[in-house]
């Protein structure tokens, strides 16, 4: 085993993805749990204190973070420290286990258009004198 600075800076950058590696158990983001910046998460409802134990620190964070409201994921990730893709398996893996709701953006396609809305109730006002 060689003693030297080429064998201290392996270690140097290698450490910092371990613990990351270790908060997710070695998962990946599956395919259906696409969290955006704004998708908003809360503490699904009470489930005790057995689930809690069970939950990793991070998941434990999350939990607290979320448990009197909404936060965006990107508002999780700031809070908790970690890494947004970190952030997202976590989210996965507790929405798995019911720990949490997630409610997604609306999309763009589904979203009142302002204007046609402004214009149907300024049409109503002129018709039936309001």
């Amino acid at each position: 085993m060689p003693d030297g600075p080429e064998q201290d800076d392996e270690l140097e950058l290698t450490s910092p993805l371990v613990p990351l590696f270790v908060i997710t158990n070695g998962r990946a983001l599956p395919p259906d749990h696409e969290y955006e910046h704004t998708t908003l998460v809360s503490a699904a409802a009470e489930d005790g204190p057995v689930a809690t134990r069970t939950l990793s620190p991070e998941a434990g964070q999350v939990m607290d973070l979320v448990a009197n409201g909404f936060l965006s994921v990107a508002e999780v990730a700031g809070h908790t420290h970690l890494p947004l893709g970190i952030v997202r398996i976590l989210l996965a893996q507790m929405e798995e286990d019911s720990l949490i709701l997630v409610r997604r953006p609306i999309p763009r396609a589904e979203r009142v258009d302002r204007e046609l809305v402004s214009a149907v109730l300024e049409g109503l006002k002129n018709r039936f004198g309001a």
